[in-house]
């Protein structure tokens, strides 16, 4: 089987149910959905050499729902019946972060990403985590999409901040606080 099919070589591709431009907002979302799960494949490893089976694990179901994700936005129409993320997986994620963010420190105030490797992957899976979570706000605007897909995504973020942390206190590493930060948690 050859890779190529050069079906997109102006400027076009496939989507579950049609054809659109490359740069169309479903494309960028799910592509930005894609681009998360390859660096979630490197925090997978980085959890590996840390020890953090746990997380491990966890990173690996996600990556197989970050496809889920990225399936359920190349819908071309609304298919409920046919879309994979749904509430229990959001539920899930919390469940994990409750039981995480029992050995972080409490937080003061704003930290700055790093720390340890692996802490330092999930920040960045943090910060791209939102931007997919932007791009699919910006997709629901004019689309009709699955809206799971958005709290899904919303909720994951949550769960790389608290995972990051964590990861620092696994690696007996303090959170490096933003130094022009009030205390603004409380």
């Amino acid at each position: 089987m050859k890779v190529y099919t050069k079906t997109g070589d102006k400027g076009e591709t496939s989507i579950i149910g049609g054809r659109v431009p490359k740069d169309d907002p479903r494309i960028e979302a799910y592509g930005t959905i894609d681009e998360l799960n390859s660096f979630t494949g490197q925090a997978v490893f980085l959890a590996q050499e840390a020890g953090f089976e746990e997380l491990r694990e966890q990173l690996l179901q996600i990556q197989h729902e970050l496809f889920d994700c990225g399936s359920d936005l190349a819908y071309a129409k609304h298919s409920e019946d046919k879309y994979k993320v749904s509430g229990p997986l959001v539920e899930r994620l919390e469940e994990w972060m409750d039981q995480f963010e029992l050995e972080n420190p409490p937080l003061e105030r704003f930290i700055l990403p790093g720390g340890s490797a692996l802490s330092s992957a999930l920040h960045v899976c943090r910060t791209v985590c939102r931007r997919a979570e932007r791009l699919t706000v910006t997709l629901a605007r004019t689309t009709e999409i699955n809206p799971e897909v958005r709290m899904y995504l919303n909720r994951l973020s949550d769960y790389f901040f608290v995972t990051a942390r964590t990861a620092n206190v696994r690696a007996g590493m303090p959170d490096v606080e933003y130094v022009r930060s009030g205390k603004v948690f409380r």
